[in-house]
């Protein structure tokens, strides 16, 4: 099993920063078992319809919150209360601050009856966790995708599972520098600018090429702004016969295993018509398309043994800096920013702006 000390990134096993552990969906007012960063986690909706993610077991006596079908408490739908949820086991409710604040045979509130609780937003149709090794609060925002999410003239994506890759995620994040797969796993053809740009908690890639596949007049450019909000949200603006808007997010749920999830938003028109069922039939063959391309790079994860050193030459990108750029969510947070400074600036790897292309 691959660790991230064996890619020497830092103090810490799993990284700082906002994550998916699902879509909307999977968060119902029945408690249900999720599993990441290493740990037994619950995902429920208070009756408010807000969404909570919480660790998986009751510091009683060590039930777990939501593995449960038979006891009366989960039988008589009084699991969610409020906000709270309660342990099947002797029925302790514990509050959206993790503290038992309810024992149905005693008055004792023990201060270290807690659990530990993850800040949680539904956003877009999925559901985040903020995961701090150090416990605490966000120190970025959660991206709002563009504020493309049910907006007029937008089909909204729908989320694809791409898999759970014995893989770290640095191997994913490594993409953002690599210029030479473009071509032989993508299709990209006549590469016109490649460029990553380092920004505190963001990393920017700026890319232009002909394809394929993607685009269908001759000559014409498809082009791409990139950027990773913290270490596991890349999104990406799409310019070639449709506008899009693409999401990739990856969690890790075991050291050596990553889950990875896609979704595609795409601009069918200016939001003064209605959509119609060919304009989302087409939106639709524009996501497929997309994460067939996203499915070419997961075969190469899924397959490949860790890359612990890139062999880099004349012709990659600047993966480095990129991999410099990425520890900074393995640090204590008082030394995040000493890799950032490491990091930051422009890298121009190909720029053929001015060149006369071929016909």
């Amino acid at each position: 099993m691959v660790t991230s000390k064996d890619y020497r990134l830092g103090d810490f096993d799993y990284p700082r920063g906002w994550f998916m552990v699902g879509p909307a969906s999977e968060a119902t007012k029945a408690p249900r078992a999720i599993r990441y960063f290493g740990q037994d986690l619950v995902i429920y909706r208070g009756e408010s319809g807000s969404p909570y993610v919480v660790e998986a077991y009751c510091p009683h006596m060590g039930a777990h919150l939501a593995n449960n079908s038979t006891s009366y408490i989960v039988r008589d739908n009084e699991q969610i209360e409020g906000e709270s949820i309660r342990c099947p086991y002797h029925g302790w409710r514990f509050g959206t601050d993790g503290q038992c604040n309810h024992i149905p045979y005693s008055d004792a509130r023990p201060k270290a009856a807690r659990l530990r609780t993850f800040p949680t937003l539904e956003r877009a149709g999925i559901i985040w966790v903020w995961h701090d090794p150090e416990g605490l609060e966000p120190d970025f925002d959660l991206p709002v995708f563009g504020g493309h999410y049910d907006s007029p003239g937008w089909v909204n994506w729908k989320i694809d599972h791409m898999g759970d890759l014995q893989s770290h995620p640095i191997e994913i994040v490594d993409n953002m520098a690599d210029l030479a797969h473009f071509q032989p796993i993508h299709g990209s053809i006549n590469t016109t600018y490649f460029a990553n740009e380092f920004k505190g908690h963001q990393v920017w890639q700026y890319f232009s090429s002909g394809h394929r596949t993607l685009v269908t007049e001759p000559n014409a450019q498809l082009y791409t702004s990139t950027w990773y909000t913290g270490p596991a949200i890349l999104q990406s603006d799409m310019k070639g016969d449709f506008d899009s808007f693409i999401m990739i997010a990856h969690t890790p749920v075991e050291e050596g295993c990553t889950r990875v999830w896609h979704g595609l938003m795409v601009q069918v028109n200016d939001g003064t018509a209605p959509i119609t069922d060919e304009l989302r039939g087409a939106a639709l063959a524009y996501q497929e398309g997309s994460r067939m391309a996203l499915a070419q790079d997961v075969e190469v994860w899924q397959h490949k043994r860790p890359c612990f050193n890139p062999m880099v030459v004349p012709g990659d990108g600047p993966f480095g800096k990129l991999r410099t750029w990425y520890k900074q969510f393995f640090q204590p947070r008082d030394k995040a920013g000493e890799y950032q400074k490491r990091a930051e600036g422009l890298v121009v790897s190909v720029d053929r702006r001015n060149e006369p292309q071929a016909a």
